[in-house]
């Protein structure tokens, strides 16, 4: 193991906002807005303020997958988001997520405005709304539901982990890389053994669990987070890969890919979404000006 500085540290913990990364000026260890700002409200009852990080790609997969089954009910305002700008802690979008994390969702549809935060929250409280995308069987159900929460307690040593130490730290350093890619790579395995039997990771059916699943992992084997896919070998799990490529291929995925995203190809950017029409004629490609 390659010699890394030795860290000891203090009897108590006080905050250097200049410790580097690349979030390092949106990190703080305190919650509560610093701003005043009130959140924008559109037309539909749903209202999404997020970002297509993979948790943001959740929520727009599953509306767009609502909707394609022609769920107009399941129409909504996507808002965008900047996390690198603060606005996550603005007092309108705390107000929604006391957390200050993309994504939130603000239901208006009712006699009270119901605000919904996390990510895996979203997913089961629209798949429950709308009944889709959730087993009614309990056990079918339950294996939902598992593999649900397996996803919610094992993206952060994906993100937070592995992404944090190999792609956006101020400096590689061997021991947390090794660590957290020896983890990750046992979460494909694990996901790699389930889908050698099954269509969609709980069974037969395509659920809420894939819904969440594959933004993070699907997305990594497919080459699109942290440029790590030949440092992981992603291509040895070939039942992740084989999953991950089908999911991919779905229109609904395309689309909500697609959904407050500030990165990539223009024509894959729609900023802000307030109606199907936007993917046609919205897209940065498109109100991008010439020159």
């Amino acid at each position: 193991m390659t010699t890394e500085t030795e860290y000891t540290p203090p009897k108590v913990w006080t905050w250097d906002a200049e410790n580097g990364g690349k979030f390092a000026s949106i990190n703080r260890p305190i919650a509560g807005p610093t701003h005043d700002k009130e959140l924008p409200v559109g037309k539909h009852p749903l209202q999404l303020y997020s970002l297509a990080t993979p948790n943001g790609v959740k929520v727009t997969v599953m509306l767009e997958e609502l909707l394609a089954l022609g769920i107009s009910e399941a129409e909504y305002d996507a808002w965008l988001v900047k996390i690198g700008d603060g606005d996550q802690f603005g007092s309108g979008f705390v107000d929604v997520n006391p957390n200050s994390k993309i994504p939130a969702l603000m239901d208006r549809s009712g006699s009270t405005p119901q605000r919904v935060f996390e990510s895996g929250a979203i997913l089961l409280y629209l798949a429950e709304k709308f009944g889709h995308f959730i087993p009614h069987d309990a056990g079918a159900r339950a294996e939902t539901l598992s593999w649900l929460f397996w996803q919610m307690g094992s993206a952060p040593y994906l993100g937070g982990g592995f992404g944090h130490f190999y792609a956006y730290a101020p400096a590689k350093f061997e021991y947390p890389i090794n660590r957290f890619t020896m983890e990750t790579k046992r979460q494909l395995d694990v996901l790699d053994r389930e889908l050698a039997t099954k269509k969609f990771i709980a069974g037969d059916d395509y659920t809420i669990a894939d819904i969440a699943i594959w933004p993070w992992y699907g997305q990594l084997v497919l080459g699109r987070l942290y440029e790590a896919a030949e440092f992981l070998d992603v291509e040895s799990y070939k039942n992740v890969m084989h999953w991950a490529q089908k999911i991919d291929a779905r229109p609904a995925v395309q689309r909500g890919r697609m959904v407050n995203r500030m990165s990539g190809e223009p024509e894959m950017q729609l900023h802000e979404r307030h109606d199907a029409t936007d993917f046609d004629t919205k897209t940065q490609d498109k109100l991008a000006p010439t020159t």
